[in-house]
C-alpha cells in the first residue's frame, strides 16, 4: 500500500508513471489524497467541496479499464477543480452566497478536457467571490490559510488550489487567471504557476465568460514538466474565439527535447513598479536572485524601461471586468428573481456591478482599443526582448483580513489592492503568456516569486526557461509540516 511519505514526494508525471508501471494503482493514490485532505484541510481550508466518492470511483476505472491510460500522461492522478469552474452534479458557489445550493448541470469546457484525461475529481477550491480580488477569503466558504504560515494568505484568486498543492494533497490542481490569479497564489504558496497565452487553450463559448480573452485557465504545480503536461492536455487545435498561436506539439515533450542552454536569451528586468507603488525589499530580492540565476546561465539582462501606461491599461481592464460581473450577476437576480440591490454579495463586488451597470457601449470600445494599442505597443518592446522579469507582488503575502471585500471604507479597500498588485494584469489584457517562478523565501519563512514574461504565443519558451531555472536552482517541493 502506497504511503503518504511516499505520495507527498511524487509530482504529477511521476504519480501517473507508478500507476503505468504497476508501482501503485490510482486508486491508492486517491486514497493517500483524501487521507491528505481530511488531515489537513480543516486548517487551511482548500477545499470547500469535497467529491471523494466520485474520485474514488473515477480512479478505479482508470485501474480497471487500460484504455484510460493512453487518453493522457498524468491519467489516474487525482486532481482538484477551482469553484470558478462547474463540474456536473457538484456544487458550485463561485465563492458567493449568490450561489448557495446551485449545483452545475454541466461540466465546463476545460473540465471536460480534465475528465477526458482520466483525472479522479476530488472536488472544488477555495476561491473569492467571482475570483475578483487578490487573497482567498470569501464570505460564502470562509477564509483559506497559505500552509506556510497559516496567519497569512494563500493569495487569490485561486488561492485554495495553491493551498492544497502547497500543502501535498494533490500533486497539481487546476486554477485560473483574469489578473494574475494563477502567478499570485503560486509566489505566495511557493509553487510554479503559468498563465497561457490567449486562444491557445481551452475556454467557455462566450466572449463574456472569458472575460474577452483576459482570464484563462490552467493550473498550478509543484513542478514545471507537470505544467507543460497539463498543457498539453487543454490546448487547442483549432482556434476558438481567439486567435490560435503557434505552439510545439507537445509543451511535455520541448521541455525536454528542445534545450534553450544553447540559446542566450535577451532579458529585460523592472524592478520597480510601473505605477509607482513602493515594492517591499523581499520582492525586489526575489527578482534579484532571478537576474542573476538567469545571468549564470548565460543568458544576457539588462534594465529597460515599463514600455506603456499600466494604469491606463488597468482602468481599461477594469471597466470591461466590471461589465462581465454586472451581467454574470444580473443573469443570476433575474433567475432568482431579486432586485440587484439585494444580492448577498461582498461589498467590493456589489460596487463593480454597480459601475458595471453604467459602463456604456462607447465606453467598452474605449476600453477595448486601449488594450489593442496596448498589445501593440508590446509587440515591439518584444522585438528587443525575449522575456522580461518583474516582482509578481509588490509585497510579501498579506495576513489574513488585510484585504477584506466586505471593508467599510471600499476606498481604503481599493488603495490596498493598488498597492499590493497592479504588475500581473497586464498581460492578461493584452494576451501574454506569464509565470511566477519560486525564488526566494521571506525572513516571515513566506515564499516570493519573480514573474517571466513573453510575447503572445511564446508559451514554450517560458516553459523551456523555467525547466532551465528549475534544474539549476530546485525550488522547495511542500511547504513545511503543518
Amino acid at each position: 500500500m502506497l504511503k503518504y511519505s511516499d505520495y507527498s514526494k511524487l509530482d504529477g508525471i511521476a504519480a501517473a508513471e507508478g500507476i503505468r508501471n504497476k508501482e501503485f494503482t490510482s486508486a491508492e493514490l486517491t486514497a493517500c489524497a483524501i487521507d491528505r485532505a481530511r488531515q489537513i484541510n480543516p486548517s487551511i481550508n482548500a477545499i470547500v467541496h469535497e467529491s471523494f466518492d466520485l474520485a474514488v470511483e473515477q480512479a478505479k476505472q482508470v485501474d480497471n479499464e487500460p484504455e484510460f491510460l493512453l487518453r493522457s500522461p498524468v491519467a489516474g492522478v487525482p486532481f482538484l477543480i477551482k469553484d470558478l469552474a462547474e463540474v456536473k452534479g457538484l456544487a458550485t458557489t463561485f465563492g458567493s452566497a449568490l450561489y448557495e445550493d446551485y449545483v452545475s448541470p454541466q461540466h465546463s469546457n476545460i473540465v471536460a478536457k480534465y475528465i477526458d484525461a482520466g483525472l479522479p475529481i476530488l472536488g472544488k477550491t477555495n476561491t473569492p467571490e467571482f475570483g475578483l480580488t487578490l487573497t482567498t477569503e470569501a464570505r460564502a466558504n470562509g477564509p483559506c490559510r497559505n500552509p506556510w504560515n497559516l496567519n497569512y494568505s494563500t493569495g487569490g484568486s485561486s488561492g485554495g488550489a495553491a493551498a492544497a498543492v502547497a500543502a501535498g494533497i494533490v500533486p497539481v490542481a487546476h486554477a485560473s487567471d483574469g489578473g494574475g490569479s494563477i502567478r499570485i497564489p503560486a509566489s505566495c504558496c511557493g509553487l510554479f504557476g503559468l498563465k497561457p497565452s490567449r486562444g491557445l487553450t481551452v475556454i467557455e463559448n462566450t466572449l463574456s465568460e472569458s472575460w474577452a480573452g483576459m482570464s484563462v485557465g490552467h493550473v498550478l504545480s509543484r513542478s514545471v514538466r507537470d505544467s507543460a503536461a497539463f498543457l498539453d492536455v487543454i490546448k487547442l487545435e483549432q482556434s476558438h474565439l481567439y486567435p490560435l498561436p503557434m505552439s510545439p506539439d507537445s509543451f511535455y515533450d520541448s521541455i525536454h527535447e528542445t534545450s534553450i542552454g544553447s540559446r542566450k536569451l535577451r532579458i529585460a528586468v523592472q524592478f520597480d513598479h510601473p505605477t509607482g507603488e513602493t515594492i517591499d525589499q523581499d520582492c525586489v530580492l526575489a527578482v534579484h536572485k532571478a537576474v542573476k540565476l538567469c545571468e549564470s546561465l548565460g543568458h544576457h539582462v539588462e534594465e529597460a524601461a515599463h514600455p506603456i501606461d499600466h494604469s491606463l491599461a488597468g482602468r481599461a481592464m477594469s471597466r470591461m471586468i466590471n461589465t462581465y460581473i454586472y451581467r454574470s450577476v444580473a443573469k443570476r437576480a433575474e433567475e432568482l428573481q431579486l432586485p440587484l440591490e439585494d444580492c448577498p454579495l461582498e461589498s467590493s463586488t456589489l460596487s463593480m456591478v454597480k459601475r458595471g451597470e453604467t459602463v456604456g457601449a462607447a465606453a467598452y470600445v474605449d476600453a477595448r482599443n486601449c488594450l489593442i494599442a496596448a498589445e501593440q505597443q508590446l509587440q515591439d518592446f518584444y522585438k528587443q526582448y525575449d522575456v522580461i522579469i518583474q516582482p509578481v507582488l509588490s509585497k510579501v503575502p498579506a495576513k489574513l483580513g488585510w484585504l477584506d471585500m466586505n471593508s467599510e471604507d471600499l476606498k481604503k479597500y481599493g488603495g490596498r489592492f493598488t498597492a499590493y498588485s497592479g504588475i500581473t494584469a497586464l498581460a492578461n489584457g493584452t494576451g501574454q503568456p506569464s509565470m511566477s517562478v519560486p525564488m526566494h523565501v521571506a525572513e516571515s519563512n513566506l515564499p516570493v516569486g519573480a514573474l517571466f514574461t513573453a510575447a503572445w504565443g511564446d508559451d514554450a519558451t517560458l516553459l523551456q526557461l523555467a525547466a532551465q531555472l528549475e534544474n539549476a536552482a530546485p525550488w522547495q517541493q511542500l511547504a513545511d509540516d503543518i
